[in-house]
């Protein structure tokens, strides 16, 4: 998933997936041919490769790509790291119209296991430290067959499934750790999750942490949740490489085409259900599964974040038990080692494949090995600090939310303006003014850090409102930056909602204020209601988590992505005669 995926319009998606679906695929015939492939990859020296299929329960058969030190034998054993993921297609990670949007696809032979994380195998230097390393199709991509199941109950089975397989082959020592980012970090929180049994270590690059989280908050749509479903379609639709995979690999991914049923499923009306609380969405929750779990964990995260944004991070690690490591900075949807075009580290901290892999060889060999720090920290300031868990707040201050009333829904985002380029503006502005409280400028440092929460009053004629809290730094003669938000959709007649926003680690400099604004959407993240109901808001409170405490400085240098955020996210200009010095930051 990358940010480009959620500015594609569900009509794009759409046509690509009817391209697919239409007959770009290989004919029968043609998927007998013998394959050709070697033993040899060349995007992993010193590896042997093979492939094997893994049966489940359900009669589902997973396809799984095997790169073993070439320099041991058949026999030896080793630890093994798996990834599970929706891209290991031989012909590409992101299906036909993947290749429109930055993904690679090469249908043309020969076949070899796909390249998504080369880097891992290179730069970790995975064969020659001893390790095998294995890729498994999720159910309904590339070589596996059944129907795919967004983070659902057959998910969850080829996670479990593939994990246990790794640890019983004869050529593993049993100990198995999961890496991955985005969809396959997701799965690797699922891992954390369900805990299967020979499951040591995992680490999640950017993960999401709840199927639901990353489609909705609190019952507000995002814009992804639009064409979700048919994007995932598309991919599960592509073929294998054709005259290149073998007869066996090349029916299994076409199995979605056979069974078009799959795809309806996947985009169904379960899917486009707002509600957290149904059975669908209750069982594709992993947070705080994941929290309580004994494996231990190794995230990274970018608290300004573009797409797989922070709900669900505090969740998960806050306060956990296990062994627990983070990455937590500002930056948008990279790896740790993805490097921008001038070279710098997209987040700025150099060793990321050292660290992985004395993380693994901690866990999954029993190696004594040098210690890290649990959690490092990159704040808007672009400075790292390193601390024992996150977030460890000295103190909460509450403060009252501002009260009055806007109105909801499709009016209130016409008033920003008729033309789509205006409303889903890339400066990300909002020019329904809402209604805010500012602070008096601050005399010291206050770091925010966590996540703060919200409990709101309201009163409106309409079930379905939204309802939107948006947290801003005001510097000094500058426009506010968004430091987070959150939305919830509202109840009929007089309510009180609690929800939390967004945890982020933001220091608040001297002279600078702090802003509350409610209102109806962010634009350029959320679907407006329909409700077209006034909405007034009676009262309520913020809770903001403050950290003290003087953490050691660590070794990392400045995101690439903070600037373009500090430059055009959320950014907002006060609606004059906007009253300040309300309240006062302690």
């Amino acid at each position: 998933m990358t940010a480009a995926h959620r500015r594609r319009s569900w009509l794009v998606a759409a046509i690509a997936a009817l391209t697919v679906s239409a007959g770009f695929v290989v004919p029968t015939g043609a998927a007998q041919a013998a394959p050709m492939q070697s033993e040899n990859v060349a995007w992993a020296p010193g590896a042997h490769w093979s492939q094997a299929y893994i049966p489940e329960k359900d009669g589902t058969v997973l396809h799984a790509d095997i790169l073993r030190p070439a320099h041991l034998s058949a026999s030896a054993k080793t630890p093994v790291i798996l990834s599970v993921s929706p891209y290991f297609n031989h012909s590409g990670s992101g299906g036909v119209a993947g290749a429109l949007d930055g993904f690679t696809y090469k249908p043309l032979p020969p076949a070899q296991p796909n390249d998504r994380f080369s880097d891992l195998v290179t730069q970790g230097d995975l064969m020659r430290k001893g390790y095998t390393y294995v890729m498994v199709d999720l159910r309904g991509f590339g070589g596996s067959t059944g129907c795919l199941d967004y983070d659902g109950p057959g998910e969850q089975a080829d996670v479990r499934a593939a994990v246990e397989w790794a640890a019983s082959q004869p050529w593993s020592t049993g100990a198995v750790g999961m890496y991955g980012k985005s969809y396959d970090g997701n799965t690797g929180i699922m891992g954390t999750a369900l805990a299967p049994k020979g499951l040591r270590a995992v680490v999640a690059q950017e993960p999401m942490y709840d199927g639901y989280r990353y489609l909705y908050q609190n019952g507000v749509r995002y814009l992804n949740s639009l064409y979700m479903g048919i994007w995932y379609d598309q991919i599960a639709s592509a073929s294998g490489v054709p005259f290149g995979d073998d007869a066996r690999y090349m029916k299994s991914s076409l199995y979605e085409l056979q069974h078009p049923e799959c795809l309806s499923r996947n985009a169904s009306a379960q899917m486009a259900d707002s509600d957290h609380n149904s059975s669908y969405w209750r069982e594709r929750g992993f947070a705080e599964a994941a929290h309580d779990s004994p494996v231990p964990l190794f995230l990274t995260q970018g608290l300004i974040e573009n797409n797989t944004w922070p709900d669900g991070l505090y969740e998960t690690i806050a306060g956990r038990k296990a062994p627990t490591r983070a990455w937590l900075g500002m930056w948008d949807h990279v790896r740790g080692n993805e490097t921008a075009a001038d070279g710098r580290l997209a987040m700025g901290r150099p060793g990321w494949f050292a660290e992985v892999m004395r993380w693994y060889d901690r866990y999954l060999k029993g190696t004594d090995v040098a210690s890290d720090p649990s959690i490092v920290v990159e704040d808007n300031t672009g400075s790292w600090r390193a601390q024992p868990s996150w977030p460890m707040q000295t103190s909460t201050q509450t403060v009252a939310l501002p009260t009055g009333s806007y109105r909801d829904g499709v009016t209130a985002v016409g008033s920003y303006g008729t033309q789509a380029s205006e409303i889903s503006a890339p400066s990300g502005l909002d020019r329904n003014p809402g209604l805010w409280r500012v602070s008096a400028p601050v005399s010291r440092s206050v770091r925010i850090s966590g996540a703060p929460q919200v409990s709101v009053r309201t009163t409106t004629a309409q079930a379905g409102a939204h309802l939107v809290v948006d947290l801003y730094d005001l510097p000094p003669s500058v426009q506010a930056t968004r430091i987070t938000r959150a939305a919830s959709v509202l109840e009929r007649g007089a309510a009180t909602t609690t929800f939390r926003l967004l945890p982020n680690d933001w220091l608040v400099a001297p002279g600078h204020r702090l802003g509350i604004r409610i209102v109806n959407t962010n634009s350029e993240l959320y679907l407006p209601s329909r409700s077209s109901a006034t909405v007034t808001v009676t009262g309520g409170t913020l809770s903001l988590p403050i950290d003290a405490h003087r953490w050691p400085p660590t070794v990392g240098g400045r995101s690439v992505f903070l600037d373009d955020y500090l430059a055009v996210a959320g950014r907002y200009t006060l609606p004059a005669g906007t009253p300040t010095d309300q309240w006062v930051i302690k």
